[in-house]
């Protein structure tokens, strides 16, 4: 098990990998960017096997919550430039910008990064698909790809404008600028910036909170309508909230949420970590 994780409680290995470790404890699921001599950087197949975990994490509904970090001291340096000046001059058949097969904002679940460490490139724009993300104050990130001859990826000019407005998200984008997890939130892009410590501890136990006190189903019909608002009028927004009532108000958790709340007592759920709209 990676060294930071030695303090949290886990009970099993969800699969094997080369490049992350994937942990699971009481519903929530730490995946570990895991090459720490490369700062993480995304290489050596670690694009299909994050994917992959994402995938099993989603499937399994034991799984309520999932934290991404990175094995320190970094969270990912973005791109692997072991090739040189070739890193970006052959892409390859098949080439996609895209960062992920699986983007987090695609899972039933929500993923918390637990950015502890520099997030450049690639490595940032992976954060900004997760739904929620805490930076460690000191660190360096940025969307530095128009500094390497290229753009932003992974969706950047999608999410980042969506996040923080299109002059934040031109500042970002045009200039390659790095900048720390203060600026970071100052901007928008997370919540909160503590000590590169605190981070992963932190993340972990929002994640925790949401695993016990929030319905399944509740959550992902929520991140489902979050991430699709952005594309929907008002009134088709309304009308999706309203779709998701009537389905979630037909299940026993809309019972047992307002009983458990009146015994003061921790809810006892029973739906599954899907939409039960889709």
């Amino acid at each position: 098990m990676a060294e930071h994780l030695d303090a949290l409680p886990h009970d099993e290995v969800v699969h094997e990998y080369r490049t992350l470790l994937v942990d699971t404890d009481g519903g929530v699921a730490v995946i570990t960017l895991n090459r720490p001599e490369r700062r993480n950087a995304f290489g050596d197949g670690m694009r299909a096997e994050l994917a992959d975990a994402y995938r099993r994490c989603d499937a399994d509904h034991t799984v309520r919550a999932v934290v991404l970090t990175g094995a320190p001291p970094a969270f990912c340096a973005g791109a692997d430039l072991g090739a040189g000046d070739q890193t970006f001059a052959e892409p390859g058949a098949g080439f996609s910008a895209a960062g992920i097969e699986v983007p987090a904002w695609s899972l039933d679940k929500p993923v918390i990064a637990a950015v502890n460490g520099h997030a450049i490139g690639l490595g940032l724009t992976l954060a900004l698909q997760c739904d929620i993300r805490i930076f460690a104050a000191d660190a360096r990130y940025g969307v530095v790809q128009v500094r390497r001859g290229v753009v932003g990826d992974a969706y950047a000019h999608w999410v980042l404008p969506r996040l923080v407005g299109i002059s934040a998200a031109a500042e970002i984008l045009l200039t390659g600028a790095t900048f720390d997890g203060r600026r970071a939130v100052e901007l928008g892009l997370g919540s909160t910036a503590l000590p590169a410590a605190e981070v992963l501890p932190t993340a972990v136990e929002i994640a925790r909170d949401i695993a016990e006190h929030t319905a399944p189903m509740s959550v992902a019909a929520s991140k489902r309508l979050l991430w699709d608002s952005f594309g929907l009028t008002r009134e088709q927004v309304g009308a999706r909230e309203t779709e998701i009532h009537r389905q979630v108000m037909a299940h026993e958790d809309a019972r047992e949420g307002v009983r458990a709340h009146l015994a003061g007592r921790a809810p006892r759920w029973t739906g599954a970590p899907v939409d039960p709209t889709r």
